[in-house]
């Protein structure tokens, strides 16, 4: 889905919510968090697709929001296995947000795991939804505890008024895991900028892309302002200890941002390792 379908496809979503428009009929499974979005967001995202729940499909978080500015969220389709065969997609969704996707991630060399944190801007189901070659999407999650606001609320470094002086510095790091692929952690600084503060608008990074030393394309995603500030996102490309990756992001004015990262030649990482936002 490029960006413009999901602008689109977000805008319906409201309507359908709203009762302006009745949604047409599709055989979504019933939502066991019983979500009042679920439907509206299942007809806009998954549209004619085959949609099912799958405990496989893991999607962590703490139950209660301490921050909720910050939120951090991981998923992980390893669990999977092969015999389901590669994953296409994988989205990192909160239903009550006014912006409910925060990442829309295709692990092209990658194994399929994710993590990074979020806004919530209310209690809401936080879910991971992860789309298969034949175009099924697998779905889990939960409710999240959140006090409220964090869609809503300025940047600290809006706040802080030192968000320029720092706009663009990145940072990243990359370690080899047990399996052969590798943990790759990158970070921005960059305000990510909703759009819902008075005289601020929409301000954010939507796209980054991680390539590999032979230029084969590892994972790429877009990426929405329910993304916290300062992103930090984890992924586990295909690379091996030596391998110089290279990471490219584009934020929502233009601005480009580049880095490269080489991965540690140390003893692998436990298979397991990948926390939370981290």
């Amino acid at each position: 889905m490029n960006r413009r379908k999901t602008l689109t496809a977000m805008a319906m979503s409201c309507l359908l919510a709203s009762g302006s428009i009745a949604p047409a009929r599709a055989p979504y499974p019933a939502d066991p968090l019983h979500s009042p979005m679920w439907t509206a967001h299942a007809q806009t995202i998954f549209g004619d697709d085959p949609v099912r729940f799958d405990p496989r499909v893991k999607v962590s978080y703490p139950e209660i929001a301490e921050n909720q500015r910050s939120f951090p969220v991981a998923l992980d389709a390893r669990g999977l296995g092969p015999g389901l065969g590669p994953v296409r997609r994988m989205l990192i969704l909160a239903d009550l947000n006014p912006i409910p996707i925060a990442i829309d991630y295709r692990p092209d060399g990658a194994e399929p795991y994710v993590a990074t944190r979020i806004k919530l801007d209310q209690r809401t189901p936080v879910r991971g939804a992860v789309q298969l070659a034949d175009g099924q999407w697998l779905v889990s999650g939960g409710w999240v505890d959140a006090a409220g606001g964090g869609c809503s609320a300025p940047p600290v470094s809006r706040v802080k008024g030192d968000w320029a002086q720092h706009l663009g510095e990145m940072r990243g790091e990359a370690w080899p895991m047990a399996d052969g692929a590798s943990r790759l952690r990158v970070t921005f600084r960059h305000p990510m900028d909703t759009g819902f503060v008075a005289n601020i608008p929409t301000y954010h990074i939507e796209q980054m892309r991680v390539t590999g030393p032979d230029g084969r394309l590892l994972g790429q995603m877009e990426i929405w302002a329910a993304v916290a500030e300062d992103p930090a996102i984890t992924l586990m490309p295909r690379a091996h200890p030596g391998d110089t990756l290279s990471i490219a992001a584009r934020d929502t004015n233009g601005r480009a941002y580049l880095a490269k990262v080489t991965v540690a030649r140390q003893s692998p990482l436990p298979t397991a390792t990948g926390a939370t936002g981290r």
